[in-house]
């Protein structure tokens, strides 16, 4: 049996009479990235190419049979190649969707998470019914908590604040983006730090870094070589920047106000025991995520 001829890379001149598809890339991509050792190589190879192309996802279906250009190909040459090193798509590309919104990205804040919705679920659920509710969001990143918030709550005004002068700019691209850059203020600095003294808030909300120090060593390399460690490090037990929120919080929340914080589901004891000892609730609660972890702490009067 004679064995088939190895294929060309998108890189390389397709044998005479042969052209680079779209088909043939997509199917060529995939193959290459599961050799990789990507996770969601078809969904990873689909995002790309779409990306090169400069067209939706759903195009590349009815554009099969179409040629790839040069400039195309040089461009999904890159992409591939810097995926296939464990670089995150979000990245690549440059956005993520969230909460049905697109939001902008950069290597220098975290890429929202689907679990992360549970968090902005629950924070809508509970201010849509207030007239005016005022919200902070702690180490806001990419902004995709407070921007989501200010979308889907027309009457908030929204108060975001990071210690990365770098992530703020994103955060404040993404509130341009989406029209609510008007409702919103953007502070630099450490938690509570740029909040001035006196100011009182409805809602506190963050999604802190809860990574215990000991265990980045051991996430995904797409999470651990390229996310920024000063969104992810939480302190030997994961818990340093909660415990400096929930000590402050009392001075910052309305009689009535609540506070939502995403944890690493282990912690959700620690965590609950923390807010009980401030004496300030009057219930503490959990969510779980898509997967069934307690993946959001609440803690109000009602």
């Amino acid at each position: 049996m004679t064995a088939e001829p190895a294929r060309p890379a998108p890189n390389q001149s397709p044998p005479s009479g042969d052209v680079w598809t779209v088909s043939r890339v997509l199917d060529w991509t995939v193959k290459h990235l599961k050799q990789n050792g990507s996770p969601s190589p078809r969904l990873d190879a689909e995002v790309l190419l779409a990306h090169a192309r400069g067209c939706p996802r759903i195009k590349l279906y009815t554009d099969f049979d179409q040629s790839m250009t040069d400039a195309q190909r040089a461009i999904m040459r890159d992409l591939v190649k810097r995926r296939a090193q464990s670089e995150p798509v979000a990245y690549l590309i440059g956005e993520r969707e969230f909460y049905s919104l697109t939001f902008q990205l950069t290597r220098d804040v975290l890429i929202p998470r689907p679990d992360t919705e549970v968090l902005v679920m629950e924070l809508i659920e509970r201010a849509r019914n207030l007239p005016s509710p005022k919200i902070l969001d702690l180490g806001t990143g990419s902004g995709c908590i407070a921007v989501t918030a200010a979308a889907n709550l027309p009457q908030a005004t929204v108060t975001a604040v990071d210690v990365s002068p770098a992530a703020l700019e994103v955060a404040k691209a993404n509130a341009l983006r989406h029209k609510v850059d008007s409702r919103m203020d953007f502070l630099e600095g450490d938690l509570f730090g740029p909040v001035s003294d006196g100011s009182r808030f409805d809602f506190i909300v963050s999604n802190p870094p809860y990574i215990p120090s000991g265990e980045l060593a051991e996430l995904q390399a797409d999470v651990r070589k390229h996310e920024p460690q000063l969104a992810l490090d939480g302190g030997p037990d994961g818990l340093d920047i909660i415990r400096r929120i929930v000590a402050d919080l009392p001075r910052f929340l309305t009689e009535s106000g609540g506070f939502l914080v995403e944890i690493d589901p282990p912690q959700s004891a620690a965590v609950q025991t923390m807010l009980s000892e401030t004496g300030h609730f009057e219930k503490i609660s959990t969510v779980k995520d898509l997967a069934g972890e307690q993946r959001v702490v609440i803690a109000g009067h009602q």
